[in-house]
């Protein structure tokens, strides 16, 4: 994890490293190529970098249990309007994004936004955490999700075994490192036809849901904001719910330099995207009302299965198979979106040296693909996972916050920068206000995994100072870090 020198290097005839450490210019700076130089193509296009943001958006969440939102607002009316305007909080974050991606264009996400605006230690302590355990817990957590669903038209008489969901589940995820490591083109494709399987999924559940409200089935409407009122503590926990159920909406900005025409293409992919998902998400939610109420929803441990039972009858077996599909897409979007913040941290020269290599002829960042690979799987067989989860789930919107906040720093900071997007100012105070104000919220309503959180969070400043900072390491040292 020491600074590399600005050169191009080759690792074993087989890598090439990527764009030198620093704060050098990214791939649209003007500045001319290295000659033999190999970088990461853009092979993003609008209709694949809309692909990315749906699909990852849409997980398993609002097939299985958005229970948590209508549980914490006491309402159907009160659950909906959360859901709306959780949708129109994310897109004001997701607009914010817009505006860093086209005028920091570097890949990185929220990385990169932090290195920019307030310097290498909240960066690295970002990158940190996403690597030890958030990102590992959380690819875990969706692929046990692929894995039961993927056995589920298997084992409709019984309970499906948990060593079975394990082993299918390390299948999946392997199935997606190696193809995240083999082609951009190929993940990126798949993501379209996965994205694609997702939308028609919400619609098998939207459609009938419609017809269920022309035939008057509004009974489950009548008195909506009746019920136990929302307390103190759970309608900030409704949001939270509602937030994390739209949280992917910045993938795209992970992968910016390999976006095509990022000026252009990076804020129609966003907003085309959010607008998409917050009426699906809305539209799903009516639907499930339709036909089952608010008690029977908090009951179900899957509400798209329940739902499509008592509509569909035999067709409801292909339910999970449409769950498990759309966990395959949030895995692979996933995947493919956090590997090049790992990568650019390791150009920056705070991850190890070789995960910045890209691969001659592939072209994709393949160690910073597989470095998730041996983690993921000591999660998948040994972690608490949903525990590191609620961990660290504040961290998240601790720095998307922080990067959000960034962006108005910036327009102080460096008032000359082109910013080819650009949104009203009261955006990103409302959003980052929004972040910081739950995070705060969050340590009201569950000081324990908070706490716990925010201290695993701090590791990462001495982590800092010892693998960066700290130049006078012994010779074993350096070879172990890889220099």
């Amino acid at each position: 994890m020491v600074r590399k020198a600005a050169v191009t290097t080759v690792s074993n005839g087989s890598y090439l490293q990527g764009q030198a450490n620093g704060r050098l210019p990214s791939m649209d700076s003007g500045q001319p190529a290295q000659e033999g130089k190999v970088v990461l193509k853009k092979k993003v296009t609008l209709l694949r970098g809309i692909s990315i943001i749906i699909g990852t958006i849409i997980g398993a969440g609002i097939f299985i249990s958005p229970k948590g939102i209508l549980k914490n607002t006491g309402s159907v009316g009160m659950s909906l309007t959360v859901w709306t305007v959780c949708g129109i909080l994310s897109l004001f974050g997701a607009l914010c994004y817009a505006e860093l991606g086209t005028c920091i264009k570097k890949s990185g996400g929220h990385y990169t936004y932090i290195l920019e605006a307030f310097g290498p230690l909240p960066a690295f302590v970002r990158v940190w955490v996403e690597l030890l355990v958030i990102r590992p817990a959380a690819t875990a957590v969706i692929s046990l999700a692929f894995g039961r669903y993927i056995l589920e038209p298997f084992f409709m008489q019984c309970e499906i075994p948990e060593l079975a969901i394990k082993l299918i589940t390390a299948v999946g995820i392997t199935l997606v490192m190696v193809l995240n490591s083999t082609s951009v083109s190929w993940s990126a494709r798949i993501q379209i036809f996965l994205t694609f399987c997702k939308l028609v999924a919400i619609l098998i559940i939207i459609v009938p849901g419609v017809i269920q409200l022309i035939k008057g089935e509004t009974q489950h409407f009548k008195n909506a904001f009746a019920g136990n009122d929302a307390s103190v503590r759970g309608l900030p926990l409704a949001f939270y719910s509602g937030m994390y159920a739209y949280s992917g909406w910045f993938y795209l900005n992970f992968v910016t330099e390999e976006v095509e025409n990022p000026e252009k293409n990076i804020p129609l992919a966003i907003c085309i995207s959010m607008i998409i998902v917050t009426v699906g998400y809305v539209l799903t939610n009516v639907a499930y009302f339709t036909t089952i109420s608010a008690g029977e929803l908090l009951l179900s441990k899957a509400v798209a299965v329940t739902f499509a039972e008592r509509l569909m009858g035999n067709f409801s077996l292909a339910v999970p198979v449409f769950v498990a599909l759309s966990c395959f897409g949030s895995m692979n979007g996933g995947i493919f979106a956090v590997s090049r913040m790992f990568f650019v941290a390791s150009r920056e020269g705070h991850l190890p040296e070789i995960l910045s290599m890209i691969h001659v002829r592939k072209h994709t960042p393949l160690p910073a693909v597989i470095v998730l690979h041996p983690l993921t799987m000591i999660m998948l067989f040994n972690g608490d996972l949903y525990s590191l989860l609620n961990f660290l789930s504040f961290a998240r919107w601790l720095f998307i916050g922080l990067a959000v906040a960034g962006l108005i720093y910036l327009r102080y900071k460096r008032p000359d920068m082109p910013r080819p997007f650009k949104v009203p100012l009261f955006i990103p105070a409302l959003f980052s206000f929004t972040c910081l104000f739950m995070v705060a919220l969050s340590l009201y309503s569950d000081p324990v995994n908070t706490g716990i959180g925010f201290a695993i969070t701090l590791t990462g400043v001495p982590a800092y100072y010892l693998f960066v900072v700290w130049d006078k390491k012994p010779k074993w040292f350096r070879k172990l870090l890889g220099k």
